[in-house]
């Protein structure tokens, strides 16, 4: 079963002069660990990938996610089954351990692996480096679209992701991606305690529903935007990024670098745009 995005505690609420003791929700924090499979099947070889602190919940996709913008996964046929690690005396699946194991003959860049990966909720890959990492993945750069969307959508879509984040209602402290249409409707939305895990898990969920052209559409991040969160973006083929806060520096010469419309402090009134204008219609 599942584990649940919120955790139950017991709080002191202090109002003026007063306080009490009251039940209260947090978002819940765990380790996931990703495993990769890998090789010729009469000889599989398993390495850890990374360790994450996350939100449980859409596990696979946040693997699957992580995995496809680190370049290890080229796309979701490269896979071959996702699934928890069983434990060997009870055959449980352990909830804490993702196994994402590729299809005979995928070929498995042992270099990527090697970093040994540790992502922590709030920052993602400590010490990652800049743009030539999505260069050296060999990702173009978007197809610039005029009048791609209309400036009112944009300013539309915070009210609408609120009233999706489940999570965040209940606590106050959760992060969240949401994949809209550009016409404001909402595709895909996904919630974790991690901006960069937020957006991994809708990432994966992308790559794995052929269905769904990233390239149609916008992303919406709670938060800031980092340079990983813009990196993340492009190699998922999404040609605008916006979010209620502030872009870094390094996040807007990436957006510039790649023709990727980068939208900060987006609120119901305003919004300032950092680079590639010409989609927005005004």
């Amino acid at each position: 079963m599942a584990k649940p995005g919120v955790h139950s505690v017991q709080i002191q609420k202090v109002i003026g002069a007063e306080r009490a003791s009251t039940p209260d929700l947090v978002a819940t924090e765990e380790p996931l660990e990703i495993r990769v499979w890998f090789g010729p099947a009469h000889k599989r070889q398993k390495k850890t990938i990374s360790v994450t602190m996350r939100t449980p919940g859409n596990d696979f996709e946040l693997a699957l996610g992580f995995l496809f913008t680190e370049g290890i996964l080229k796309s979701y046929n490269d896979v071959k089954t996702v699934r928890f690690c069983e434990d060997v005396d009870t055959s449980e699946a352990v909830e804490n351990i993702v196994i994402v194991e590729l299809k005979d003959g995928v070929e498995f860049n042992a270099d990527l692996s090697e970093r040994n990966f540790y992502m922590t909720s709030s920052c993602g890959v400590c010490g990652k480096a800049s743009i030539e990492a999505i260069e050296n993945q060999n990702c173009s750069s978007l197809l610039v679209q005029n009048d791609f969307v209309a400036a009112e959508t944009i300013k539309s879509l915070p009210s609408t992701l609120l009233n999706h984040q489940k999570n965040f209602g209940y606590t106050g402290g959760i992060h969240a991606a949401a994949l809209f249409s550009t016409k404001g409707e909402l595709v895909l939305c996904r919630e974790d305690v991690g901006r960069h895990n937020a957006l991994d898990k809708l990432i994966g969920a992308i790559i794995a529903q052929e269905n769904i052209d990233p390239t149609n559409c916008l992303l919406l991040v709670s938060g800031r935007t980092s340079f990983e969160l813009v990196q993340k973006a492009v190699l998922a083929q999404i040609p605008v990024i916006a979010a209620v806060g502030a872009p870094s520096s390094l996040a807007v010469e990436t957006a510039r670098n790649f023709n990727q419309t980068l939208i900060g402090f987006l609120k119901e009134s305003r919004f300032n745009i950092y680079s590639n204008p010409e989609r927005i219609t005004f």
